[in-house]
């Protein structure tokens, strides 16, 4: 491997024309220039320059590798103030979230794209346990999360709320137990979890989420309503996810006398610099929620 710090010494050399000259401008002794250009001599083994006197010429050697070497030097030059840059507006994102949240942000992550296109957003809808998975391999930047991760290389803070609501078909008016009970519950990766938070707090005679006949099951965000919207059951959904649907006009959304919302966590990679196009994504995404 060529030494980079003697090529560089050699490259101004030829640029200069002039020992005492280039030991100026790399702010080194006479000596030390030639110490570099021997170096580099006997490292590739072979003469670079052809010194009669105090002059010198380039060999054919020293010729290929000045044409060489100057471009492979500018190169490395340009790399160097790449990696030294850190725009707020450029660069790749990636972020993962559950759906509902997902539904929101994306949209909005999109139109801040347009308006800066050199951001690159990267967005995946996944449940907890697959975001805090690919923070720790770091396969994504930001993770959005609805329950605060167990491992320590994770930072979790809370940044919103998203209230669960209970979604009927359009003709149901009033959401009794019995009105539940005939209709049957239409189940998603969540649904479970999110239906036994809102209606343990609002009915009496809730026990298990087993106390309704399963009517359905989508795993699609943007689906789980189309079954309900078609009188085929009821859900309970977070607030993004109902307020995204595309034909609100065939589905009731009840909320109900006890609210009951889920946490909303932001979660990193700890003790880790971010660039500061992440920084700007988290900005605007606290400033959307």
């Amino acid at each position: 491997m060529i030494n980079i710090t003697w090529l560089r010494t050699f490259c101004t050399l030829v640029e200069v024309g002039h020992f005492t000259r280039t030991a100026e401008r790399l702010h080194m002794t006479q000596s030390g220039v030639s110490q570099h250009i021997r170096k580099l001599e006997s490292q590739l083994d072979v003469d670079l320059l052809i010194r009669p006197g105090k002059q010198f010429s380039l060999t054919d050697a020293g010729e290929e590798l000045y044409r060489e070497a100057d471009d492979i030097l500018q190169r490395l030059s340009n790399l160097e103030q790449r990696i030294g840059e850190d725009p707020a507006y450029a660069g790749l994102v990636r972020l993962m979230s559950p759906g509902s949240v997902g539904l929101k942000l994306y949209p909005q992550l999109l139109t801040l794209q347009k308006q800066y296109p050199q951001l690159v957003i990267d967005y995946r809808f996944a449940p907890n346990s697959d975001i805090e998975r690919a923070l720790v391999k770091h396969e994504i930047d930001i993770g959005f999360m609805t329950d605060i991760s167990d491992d320590e290389g994770i930072s979790c803070q809370s940044i919103a709320q998203e209230a669960l609501i209970l979604v009927t078909p359009a003709t149901t008016n009033e959401p009794s137990w019995e009105t539940l009970i005939a209709l049957g519950f239409i189940d998603h990766p969540d649904g479970a979890h999110h239906a036994s938070m809102l209606l343990s707090a609002n009915y009496s005679e809730f026990q298990h989420i087993n106390d309704f006949k399963k009517k359905g099951f989508s795993n699609q965000i943007g689906l789980i309503l189309e079954p309900v919207s078609r009188g085929l059951g009821f859900t309970v959904l977070p607030a993004h996810a109902v307020a995204a649907y595309a034909n609100p006009e065939l589905i009731s959304s009840h909320r109900l006398p006890t609210p009951v919302s889920e946490t909303l966590y932001l979660a990193v990679r700890r003790q880790q610099a971010l660039p500061n196009r992440v920084h700007t994504v988290i900005n605007e995404v606290k400033n959307w929620l």
